[in-house]
């Protein structure tokens, strides 16, 4: 059952890794790209080391520690993705046809998917860890919530990753992966 936990992260993880690397070539928005970049890397790699958290929990671990572990991944992940919606505010406008309106839905996005991590903590800390059967039921509704988180946090980086910005962020060594994302079939 975790292992579905573990693939339905891996969808949001491999999202997030795509923000981590940056090269500078002078222009304003390959510049812009870099100050994205440079600035995410470390919640990045946060979110990476959150997901691995639950990944290897996930095959063996007791459900006392399963919880524990998902509960503390959760909030780490929360953070990230806060501290990502921080550095694309800080950045500024984008210097791109509609940049302002790219920022405002990145940030926007952002956001949620971090308020949305905060709830699947709420949910994990108030799993039933007695029975088996109660503790697996409790994980069966977070990996739906999770599906869900993943979508919400998806299309405002797609965004903001489209165009001249991902072109721009493509470039960057810390927007580049730098690590592997866990693997939907672990």
């Amino acid at each position: 059952m975790n292992k579905k936990l573990v693939a339905a992260l891996s969808g949001g993880a491999v999202l997030v890794l795509a923000l981590s690397g940056c090269s500078d070539d002078g222009s304003e928005v390959d510049a812009y790209a870099k100050k994205v970049c440079d600035d995410a890397q470390p919640q990045l790699k946060k979110i990476t080391q959150a997901n691995r958290a639950i990944k290897d929990t996930a095959a063996d671990g007791k459900p006392k520690d399963i919880k524990k572990t998902d509960s503390a991944a959760f909030q780490q992940i929360s953070d990230g993705y806060a501290a990502l919606s921080d550095s694309v505010e800080k950045a500024g406008t984008p210097p791109v046809d509609n940049g302002a309106q790219i920022q405002k839905d990145a940030v926007k996005e952002l956001d949620a998917t971090s308020k949305a991590y905060a709830e699947l903590k709420q949910q994990s800390d108030k799993l039933d860890i007695k029975t088996r059967g109660a503790f697996a039921d409790g994980l069966k509704k977070l990996i739906v919530d999770i599906d869900r988180v993943n979508e919400v946090g998806n299309a405002a980086i797609k965004k903001l990753q489209s165009g001249e910005i991902g072109t721009a962020m493509a470039k960057q060594s810390s927007c580049q992966r730098s690590a592997k994302a866990p693997s939907a079939a672990s």
